[in-house]
């Protein structure tokens, strides 16, 4: 249980931990290379360490230094693992090696702890049938353990309805070992991190604007090259910050080396919309991914803002964190078309109605988001994270903006993204 009460303001500078998605990908991606490769930077957060534990129990050598690793690729050749591949909580681990295991000809079982087990996994599932890899589990493979058994497998044209990047992700890995073209279609770009870093390491790619949304081809049989990768730091984690900052008197803030790719940035651009002062310092590339320090002061109250469904893959994860600024700006806020924030580490939709409810606010809930009106000043309350790391930040932030004390239910779990969240929070606190 974690007690707080409101903040006096928030300033300084912080470098928040590398990027979750970009630490998971460099650490597969450089296994599945040629040669040694060299991950600057990385996340060792909970969710990073399943993966890395995967690919050493495939046979992968990495060597740790600090926050480097050193990869020693195995160019798509694994060896069979002794014993059952554990996901822990981490959907992206669990549905990005999905892919790479079903291009390897030996039996691999996949599971993930009770949250992870409770996500559906027949979106990548049935797509891999479809290349000619076998697969099965709970709920005919919707539901982890899923046992893979790969090989020799083929190149399909996928529609990825839900602009799935994780299912897009998985495709791609299992088709670059695959007869042909390998191409995913989707209605709205998903984050673009697997397509950035897969030209890093020197792979050809062929997109484009289709009729029915945006185009991904590749085609089978390429190695990857071995090279370096830089991992930036993570705009879901600075997002915490970056609200606090905006929302509380007399606060200024830098967060150095952001990661600010445009299928990532829509919780910043959101917030400039509502009126906040945030803005993008030293802007540059790195890694083929687009950097900037990012600054943020508060200058007023926020006014109410609409998300509407085209603009959510592009702030997915922060949409908790932006529900507790809506609920503090000035007029009604709506989110639709966020339906995937059911199937998370828990029904976020849920987490953040109770939550805000709990502190005063009047949320009316839907399937696929929720709309409010927003308030002066939020309670102090008890509230249940239902042990997902994103709630558990976003109402941190909520109860350092709230009169009273707010509890926190369970605030370890958020270690599956920053460990060390709430060290960061006091070094730039004025209490």
């Amino acid at each position: 249980m974690l007690r707080l009460r409101r903040a006096k303001s928030v300033k300084g500078s912080l470098r928040v931990p590398s990027d979750k998605s970009i630490s998971h990908r460099a650490v597969i991606l450089s296994s599945l290379a040629n040669g040694e490769s060299y991950v600057r930077e990385w996340l060792s957060s909970a969710d990073t360490k399943a993966t890395l534990n995967i690919l050493r129990a495939l046979g992968t050598k990495i060597v740790r230094k600090g926050k480097d690793l050193k990869v020693y690729g195995r160019d798509y050749l694994f060896s069979e693992p002794p014993d059952v591949l554990d996901a822990k909580n981490s959907g992206t681990t669990a549905r990005l090696m999905l892919g790479v295991l079903s291009t390897q000809p030996f039996f691999s079982l996949v599971t993930g702890d009770k949250s992870l087990r409770r996500r559906p996994m027949l979106r990548v599932v049935e797509p891999l049938r479809e290349m000619g890899a076998f697969l099965d589990g709970r709920e005919r493979g919707n539901r982890l353990p899923v046992c893979v058994r790969g090989g020799k497998i083929r190149g399909i044209s996928f529609f990825n309805r839900k602009a799935s990047a994780q299912v897009k992700s998985s495709l791609l890995l299992a088709g670059l070992r695959a007869e042909g073209y390998t191409e995913v279609v989707e209605p709205l770009l998903s984050r673009d991190h697997t397509e950035r870093m897969l030209r890093a390491f020197g792979v050809k790619l062929h997109q484009m604007e289709g009729k029915d949304g945006h185009v991904i081809k590749v085609e089978g049989g390429q190695s990857l090259k071995s090279t370096e990768i830089f991992c930036p730091a993570d705009p879901s984690s600075a997002s915490f910050f970056v609200a606090l900052a905006a929302l509380l008197d007399g606060s200024e803030l830098l967060l150095k080396d952001v990661l600010v790719n445009p299928t990532r940035d829509g919780f910043f651009r959101k917030l400039q919309e509502m009126g906040a002062d945030v803005r993008y310092e030293n802007l540059r590339e790195i890694s083929g991914e687009p950097v900037a320090d990012v600054y943020v002061r508060h200058r007023g109250r926020l006014r109410g803002v609409e998300v509407k469904p085209e603009e959510v893959p592009s702030m997915i994860d922060e949409l908790p964190v932006l529900a507790v600024a809506m609920a503090l700006s000035e007029g009604s806020s709506r989110v639709r078309g966020a339906e995937e924030l059911r199937v998370k580490e828990s029904d976020r939709i849920r987490a953040v109605v109770e939550g805000l409810r709990a502190m005063g606010v009047s949320v009316e809930e839907f399937e696929d988001g929720f709309e409010l009106e927003g308030v002066e000043t939020l309670k102090g309350a008890k509230v249940k994270t239902y042990g997902d790391h994103r709630i558990a930040m976003a109402f941190s932030v909520a109860g350092l903006l709230a009169e009273g004390e707010t509890l926190i239910d369970d605030p370890s779990c958020v270690a599956v993204s920053y460990p060390d969240f709430y060290k960061d929070l006091d070094y730039i606190l004025i209490r």
